[in-house]
């Protein structure tokens, strides 16, 4: 691992998306989100894909740099943006930052965003209600990734799901999961790094499960949460489907297959659903965050099972990461780095930073 400054990196990133000719506001927006992600240990959503996608959507014009954020509807409580195939991460977060402030009003808010991109880590997002005493929701859809339980053909995406929830003493909960059993940079990781996926992530173009990152990314497909049917892997087919419903259906946008290449081929159409809830319409702030520590607590000093010293709450891994990355610098891999020089260099925005120090 290589460890750089988490100023530097963001810097470059945004000297990258300005590049392209996404605006330096939205580039910041993207830039941040991206290392959040770096900085959380979830590689798979960082800076590994700064060219991969969406550099290599925008320099073939899959992106609009100058795309404004539209409503199409709204009420007091809702809203209903358009990206206008414009960067993801942008549209995200201006979309959150106006569901919380209509919550402020309403107690609870809902938004949809159609025609976007990729938006990085879902739980960005949720989270950007924590600091405002409210609980946040966010969920995507992509491309089709997923095989229905049964099935032999990617049909869903990934469809995460997450759900940022404040507490006191302890950690927020921070809920960000695929409803696939992982999402499809991981395989891309594990291909990269000439390593076999474990058994039951994926199937091959006939179904048949594979341990070939190759093999489910070329032609198969990634499994549901829970993966064949025996281990109940029609319930992360079900969570994958009611995604797509909320960012999709609701939204307006894409959907299932239509995800990309609607109107024209690889057109992005990827959908967003947000949520924001104010805690204190419906009780004290002060004992719901008391009871979060008490349910919390009650949790991690359970008994544990054999073998095992600590039993974590979602999210507290990855802020213990970040907190780590504050001090130590943001990781990135060989892999990784070995990318962003590649693509730099091609881009002409040279990836020329020198690390704090490499393990």
């Amino acid at each position: 691992m290589h460890y750089y400054k988490y100023e530097d990196l963001k810097d470059y990133a945004v000297r990258y998306f300005t590049r392209w000719g996404i605006t330096p506001e939205d580039a910041l927006i993207a830039a941040e989100v991206l290392l959040s992600a770096d900085m959380r240990g979830v590689d798979s959503h960082g800076l590994i894909r700064l060219h991969s996608y969406y550099g290599s959507r925008l320099s073939r014009g899959q992106i609009d740099p100058t795309a404004p954020l539209s409503v199409v509807r709204e009420t007091s409580a809702t809203l209903a943006m358009d990206a206008n195939n414009g960067l993801g991460h942008p549209a995200g977060v201006k979309t959150m930052r106006m569901c919380i402030a209509r919550a402020r009003q309403s107690g609870v808010a809902m938004a949809t965003v159609r025609n976007s991109n990729h938006y990085g880590i879902a739980g960005y997002y949720a989270m950007m209600a924590l600091p405002v005493d409210m609980i946040g929701v966010s969920f995507t859809n992509s491309g089709p990734l997923v095989a229905p339980t049964h099935g032999r053909k990617a049909l869903l995406g990934t469809n995460p799901v997450a759900v940022a929830v404040p507490a006191g003493r302890n950690q927020p909960y921070v809920l960000d999961m695929a409803t696939s059993i992982v999402p499809i940079g991981r395989i891309t990781v594990f291909q990269k790094n000439g390593k076999q996926i474990p058994a039951g992530w994926g199937i091959d173009s006939n179904g048949n499960v594979t341990e070939n990152p190759a093999e489910v990314l070329e032609g198969g497909a990634l499994m549901p949460l829970g993966g064949v049917e025996l281990m109940r892997g029609y319930k992360g087919y079900g969570l994958a489907l009611m995604v797509d419903i909320f960012s999709g259906i609701l939204a307006g946008s894409g959907f299932g297959e239509l995800v990309y290449g609607a109107d024209k081929p690889d057109t992005s159409r990827v959908g967003h659903f947000f949520a924001a809830i104010r805690i204190d319409a419906f009780r004290d702030p002060v004992d719901f965050k008391a009871d979060m520590d008490n349910l919390i607590e009650m949790l991690k000093n359970s008994p544990k099972a054999a073998g095992e010293e600590r039993i974590y709450i979602h999210g507290e891994k990855e802020f213990e990461r970040a907190q780590h990355a504050e001090k130590e610098g943001v990781p990135l891999s060989e892999v990784t780095v070995r990318a962003l020089s590649g693509a730099g260099e091609k881009d002409g925005v040279p990836f020329d930073l020198t690390p704090l120090k490499t393990d």
